[in-house]
């Protein structure tokens, strides 16, 4: 009878560490899951609020670069930055630039156009 009790006890034990095993890799699953479409490591590009509810990117960058790479001139609606550690510079057409942090995103009026972006290996703006 002891026996049987202990074979219980133990597979109630295993049972609670492979539930808790999946709680937790859930968890880390979804911290790794795409947003609006924007899968880790990328910056992505939404062309206007109906292509970012449909989680529907136009463009997609994910190169740490020393320049910035060239972004086809148009207004952007949303840019997601899905980087953990990585800011990204995001050039307009006036020249000047804003940096979007890690795990952020941004919206634009339709009067800028993003004409360039910069992944920097940097965490902080």
């Amino acid at each position: 009878m002891e026996s049987v009790v202990r074979k219980a006890a133990g597979l109630a034990g295993v049972g609670m560490i492979v539930a808790a095993m999946s709680v937790a890799g859930a968890s880390a699953a979804h911290a790794e899951s795409p947003t609006q479409g924007c899968p880790y490591p990328y910056v992505c590009f939404y062309v206007d609020e109906h292509a970012y509810e449909a989680g529907t990117p136009i463009a997609k960058y994910r190169d740490v670069t020393s320049s910035y790479q060239t972004v086809r001139a148009r207004p952007h609606y949303y840019v997601v930055n899905t980087r953990n550690d990585d800011v990204a510079y995001l050039r307009l057409q006036d020249g000047t630039s804003i940096c979007l942090r890690p795990n952020s995103q941004t919206v634009f009026a339709n009067a800028y156009s993003v004409t360039g972006i910069k992944i920097s290996s940097s965490s902080t703006c």
